[in-house]
């Protein structure tokens, strides 16, 4: 198919509470949506990168400088594009992972749209609905946190994530522990500790925890397979993850046993099912994380986390976890899970009105001709 053009869209949406993690507390979201138009329909999607770069070396602005300047010309200039030709139309230009899964999702669901196509099925999944999770911030008090997590768990989420760093890591996952009993649980440092401090790590043994995600900094892969040899939990990186070759390296040097996969940090939809694909045939299960993303992002998350090898409840909450009002139809939670959406591309569609209220700012890029 032939671009006619792409519409750059900064949209601000304010969160149900704000979100507090080692790297930054967030109270609204400024997103870049991605809008890709053919002669023969469009297709969205949705740049994780946040407003400043804290969780990576990415941010909106950065990322919305890319795709205007390089990207989307690249890509405009080519006579055939579907989501496979993306990646090499791209490769010249080194890093913007979140930039590119942004333009490649677009392209993908207009394509999938054309072709009448859910992208769950085209991906190969294999579950009509996804066990859910939720990702607790971190708060000022433990008593506030256990009043969050009876919210979450009376609301039938499957698993409890909490994020901890330094001062906030044993205390509050004992107080949760001996609260809610044997429920699901696990922790996500956010690269805030190093190997000098595995003894504290190691602290949270005791509790059963299904994983302690990204507890070192992201290119300490040997330092994380060290950590792993020093604790009974199992390690599972995040932010490490750019790839599939990524994932290989990391799981033979034993530095995970288990992968949270997200799609906007290893390039695209497509990328994500190669790292999948690369851990399955290892026996490492995966597992979907969030950005907190719209029901934009939320959609294709869903169809992902469709596919057989993620058998760990994800970070796919119902939009009311994050928004009181979602740019899409709401997911709403029913009995611990998310339906996987089955309409063509992503399955679902921006809410107009709603869309043009929390728009901050629009752009848009004619392809050449277009």
């Amino acid at each position: 198919m032939k671009i006619t053009g792409v519409e750059l869209r900064r949209i601000a949406m304010p969160l149900v509470a704000p979100f507090r993690t080692s790297f930054g507390t967030e109270s609204t979201r400024d997103i870049l949506l991605v809008r890709v138009v053919t002669p023969d329909g469009e297709g969205w999607g949705e740049c994780v990168a946040m407003h400043e770069p804290l969780y990576s070396s990415e941010y909106v602005d950065g990322a919305t400088e890319v795709l205007t300047r390089y990207l989307i010309p690249a890509l405009s200039a080519l006579d055939n594009v579907d989501a496979s030709a993306v990646g090499p139309a791209l490769s010249a230009f080194k890093g913007h992972l979140m930039a590119k899964a942004a333009l490649e999702a677009a392209v993908l669901d207009a394509e999938l749209r054309a072709a009448g196509m859910p992208l769950a099925r085209y991906l190969g999944a294999t579950q009509d609905r996804v066990a859910c999770g939720v990702s607790v911030g971190i708060m000022e008090t433990v008593a506030q946190l256990l009043d969050t997590v009876a919210g979450y768990l009376d609301q039938g989420y499957q698993r409890v994530k909490l994020k901890i760093e330094q001062g906030w890591d044993v205390g509050p996952v004992r107080a949760v522990r001996e609260r809610f009993g044997d429920i699901l649980l696990q922790v996500d440092a956010n690269a805030a500790y190093s190997l000098g401090e595995a003894r504290q790590l190691a602290k949270l043994d005791p509790f059963d925890l299904l994983l302690i995600e990204q507890p070192l900094p992201e290119d300490d892969i040997r330092g994380h397979a060290e950590l792993a040899r020093m604790l009974r939990t199992p390690i599972c990186l995040d932010e490490s993850i750019t790839s599939a070759r990524a994932a290989a390296d990391a799981i033979a040097l034993g530095a995970c046993r288990i992968v949270n996969i997200k799609p906007g940090r290893v390039g695209g939809y497509l990328e994500a099912r190669r790292v999948h694909d690369v851990c399955t045939a290892h026996g490492v299960p995966v597992w979907c994380g969030g950005m907190l993303e719209t029901g934009i992002g939320r959609a294709a998350n869903l169809a992902l986390a469709a596919l057989p090898g993620f058998v760990l409840p994800g970070d796919t909450s119902g939009s009311s976890r994050y928004y009181h009002q979602d740019v899409t139809p709401p997911f709403v939670l029913a009995d611990g899970y998310l339906a996987v959406p089955n309409g063509p591309g992503i399955g679902v569609e921006p809410i107009a009105e709603i869309l043009d209220s929390v728009t901050t700012s629009k752009q848009w890029l004619p392809a050449s001709g277009g």
